[in-house]
């Protein structure tokens, strides 16, 4: 008799032990998912949805809109009108766990604007450079009744504004479409704080980028390697010393300078993300990486370590566009499986995803 109620206590012992690691497993994936933001395809989300699917079983962070479609240029990704972006987003919030979504576009102005006057929308907002001439009324003016327009429809995170400095005449992916507001460090803050100002009075949310600075640089991320080493200067990091404070999020970009990392391009550059923009500069928002499938990480790093160097650099949300290749998408299941591996294994620290969580859930309740 004594002998059955000892196995069945260690039986017991053992499925409390597994039921407690399940629940921690799962924990730790929620924070996963919230450390991802995706694209999709799809001009709505129903229930049934891969996308809300997606959502709702892996906790996921954000998703990010696009209007051009890679795989049918006649049919739109994300965005094909109002009443039907509005739905959309509407139903993306559904899905979701907290209703705090995070629902981003990349809305400059210039060249640079997702939400276009052929879907039904403003579509003529200025260029940095252009904005960057008129007055401080007019800029505020500007910017809020973008700000208006991405609230209407349910887009509560820009990925705007650009804090590069113009300093690249040879520069054509900044400089040459106008989408800095200047040389001068203190001239750029000011205009990107206008910016955030006007976003923050709607309840959208902003992202100051490219880190630590693609305005001096001569080629383009988007395709493969990009060098600043020789190009880049100290004053490009001084609008996000100057904003520490106001920042909603910092993206990181892709390049590469030896002066700052002599291994790894800023967004996977521990040296970069931690060293410099957290503890020199003393930022200590929220970090997201650019398009991590854009050629400059791509073309030379695999997923499982892509993923791996950015959060040990300490990035806290993962962007995963879906746009750039259509042969080359990665399903959100695949993403958090990928982390979740790579923590089992150590190659990835708990503390670093917990910590990453708590900076994305105070971002949150900004919203």
């Amino acid at each position: 008799m004594v002998k059955k109620v000892w196995v069945v206590f260690i039986i017991l012992l053992a499925w409390i032990g597994s039921s407690a690691d399940e629940i921690k497993e799962k924990k730790l994936s929620g924070m996963v998912g919230q450390m991802l933001m995706v694209g999709f395809h799809g001009t709505s989300a129903p229930k049934d949805s891969q996308i809300c699917q997606d959502i709702r079983r892996y906790n996921l962070g954000g998703v990010i809109l696009f209007d051009f479609n890679p795989v049918d240029k006649n049919k739109p990704k994300n965005i094909a009108n109002r009443k039907q972006l509005a739905k959309l987003t509407k139903e993306l919030q559904a899905c979701s766990n907290d209703g705090k979504l995070l629902i981003a576009v990349d809305q400059e102005g210039g060249r640079v604007q997702r939400l276009k006057s052929i879907y039904g929308f403003y579509g003529q907002y200025p260029k940095a450079a252009d904005v960057s001439k008129m007055d401080k009324s007019q800029v505020e003016s500007t910017y809020r009744k973008m700000a208006h327009e991405l609230k209407s429809v349910g887009i509560n995170f820009d990925l705007a504004p650009v804090a590069d400095l113009s300093i690249n005449p040879q520069n054509h992916v900044i400089y040459g479409l106008g989408r800095s507001f200047g040389k001068d460090p203190k001239k750029v803050a000011a205009f990107s704080s206008t910016f955030i100002d006007a976003m923050h009075q709607y309840g959208v949310l902003t992202s100051l980028k490219h880190f630590p600075g693609h305005g001096s640089s001569l080629g383009d991320t988007h395709k493969g390697f990009v060098d600043v080493t020789n190009l880049w200067r100290p004053e490009e990091m001084e609008p996000y010393r100057l904003l520490a404070d106001k920042a909603d999020t910092v993206m990181v970009a892709h390049v590469f300078n030896k002066k700052l990392d002599s291994q790894y391009p800023a967004s996977l550059s521990f040296e970069t993300v931690t060293k410099k923009l957290r503890w020199h500069l003393g930022y200590h928002g929220v970090v997201i990486t650019d398009d991590l499938q854009m050629g400059a990480i791509s073309k030379k790093y695999g997923l499982k370590n892509t993923l791996k160097l950015a959060i040990n650099a300490g990035n806290d949300i993962l962007l995963f566009g879906n746009q750039l290749d259509p042969v080359k998408t990665v399903s959100t299941r695949e993403l958090v499986d990928t982390v979740m591996a790579l923590v089992k294994s150590g190659e990835i620290k708990e503390d670093s995803l917990i910590k990453a969580y708590a900076r994305i859930q105070k971002l949150k309740e900004r919203l």
